[in-house]
C-alpha cells in the first residue's frame, strides 16, 4: 500500500515538474520571440535551447500521460534523469548567455522588460530541471543512470560544453573563410558526436556488447577527442588571434566591437577558444580516469 502512494506520489510530483518546465521555457521563448531581440546567432540559439527542452519536454509528458514508456526502447528513468541534467545545463547557459548579449543593447522599454522576463523564466526553467534531478536521484528506484558516475559526469559536461561552443560558432563567418577554422568546426563536431554515441551505447544496453570493453573503448575515445582539440585549439589560436595567419590579435582592430555590442566578434571568438581549453581538460581527465581504470584498477 506505501508503495503504491509513493508511486502516485512520485507521478504527481514528476507531472507538477513537468508543468512547470512547459511553462517557462514557452514563455521564455514566447517574449523574445514578439519583440525580434534575437535575430542575431546568440540570441538564435538561446531560442533553440528553449524551444528544444519545450518539444521534448511536451513529448515527455504526452507520454507519461498516456502510459507508453514503455515504447521507448531505453530505460526511461535513465532518460528522464539525462534529460533533466542537460535541460539544466542548456537553460543555465541561456540563462547567462542571452541577457549578457542583449540587456546591454536592447533601449530601455517593452523590449528590455521583456528580456528581463524571459531570462528570469530561462532561470526558472533551469531551477525546475534541476530539481527534477535531485528528485529521480533520490527516489528510491533502480536507476543506474550514465550522468551521475563521475565517468558520466565528465561526459555530460564535454557534451555541453561542446553544445555552447557551438551556440558561439552559428555565426559562420568566424571560420567559412579559412579551412583550418573549418577543422576547428569538424573537430567539435566529431567530439560530439562520439560523445552521444557513447552515451547512447550504455542507454542502449550495448557497452558490453562492443569487440573491446568498454573502459578501452572510452579511454581511446578520450585520447582521440584529446588530440582533435588539440589540434583545434592550435589552429582557433593562430588563425583567429595571430596577425601572420590572418587573425586578429587586439579587440579594438575588430569594427564590430566599435558598435555598441557587448559580445562583438572577436569576443566570440575568444570565447571559443577558452570553451575549448576547458573542454581539452575535461577530456584529460577523463583520460585520466579511464587509464587508471584499465591499468590501475587490477
Amino acid at each position: 500500500m506505501s508503495s503504491s502512494s509513493g508511486l502516485a506520489s512520485a507521478t504527481i510530483m514528476g507531472y507538477f515538474l513537468r508543468l512547470l518546465q512547459l511553462f517557462s521555457t514557452c514563455l521564455a521563448f514566447s517574449l523574445v520571440a514578439t519583440t525580434g531581440t534575437w535575430r542575431e546567432t546568440i540570441g538564435n540559439w538561446s531560442m533553440f535551447i528553449w524551444c528544444f527542452c519545450f518539444v521534448v519536454t511536451l513529448l515527455t509528458f504526452i507520454v507519461e500521460l498516456c502510459g507508453l514508456q514503455f515504447l521507448w526502447p531505453f530505460s526511461w528513468d535513465d532518460f528522464l534523469i539525462n534529460y533533466a541534467s542537460y535541460s539544466t545545463l542548456l537553460c543555465l547557459s541561456a540563462s547567462i548567455i542571452y541577457p549578457t548579449t542583449y540587456l546591454q543593447i536592447v533601449p530601455r522599454g517593452s523590449s528590455w522588460n521583456h528580456a528581463i522576463a524571459a531570462t528570469a523564466f530561462s532561470c526558472l526553467a533551469s531551477v525546475t530541471y534541476a530539481t527534477e534531478v535531485a528528485w529521480i536521484y533520490a527516489w528510491p528506484s533502480q536507476i543506474t543512470c550514465y550522468v551521475l558516475p563521475m565517468p558520466g559526469l565528465l561526459k555530460g559536461l564535454e557534451n555541453f560544453v561542446a553544445c555552447v561552443i557551438f551556440g558561439f560558432i552559428s555565426n559562420t563567418s568566424l571560420y567559412l573563410h579559412q579551412p583550418a577554422l573549418m577543422w576547428c568546426v569538424a573537430a567539435y563536431s566529431i567530439c560530439l558526436f562520439l560523445g552521444a554515441v557513447a552515451l547512447l551505447l550504455y542507454l542502449r544496453g550495448y557497452s558490453n556488447k562492443l569487440p573491446i570493453c568498454f573502459p578501452i573503448f572510452l579511454l581511446g575515445l578520450a585520447l582521440f577527442s584529446i588530440f582533435l582539440y588539440a589540434s583545434a585549439l592550435i589552429l582557433w589560436l593562430l588563425y583567429q588571434f595571430d596577425k601572420n595567419f590572418g587573425g586578429q590579435p587586439q579587440r579594438s582592430n575588430d569594427v564590430s566591437c566599435r558598435h555598441h555590442h557587448l559580445v562583438c566578434i572577436w569576443d566570440q571568438r575568444l570565447v571559443v577558444a577558452i570553451l575549448t581549453v576547458i573542454n581539452l581538460l575535461i577530456y584529460v581527465a577523463d583520460l585520466v580516469y579511464w587509464a587508471r581504470w584499465v591499468f590501475i584498477r587490477d
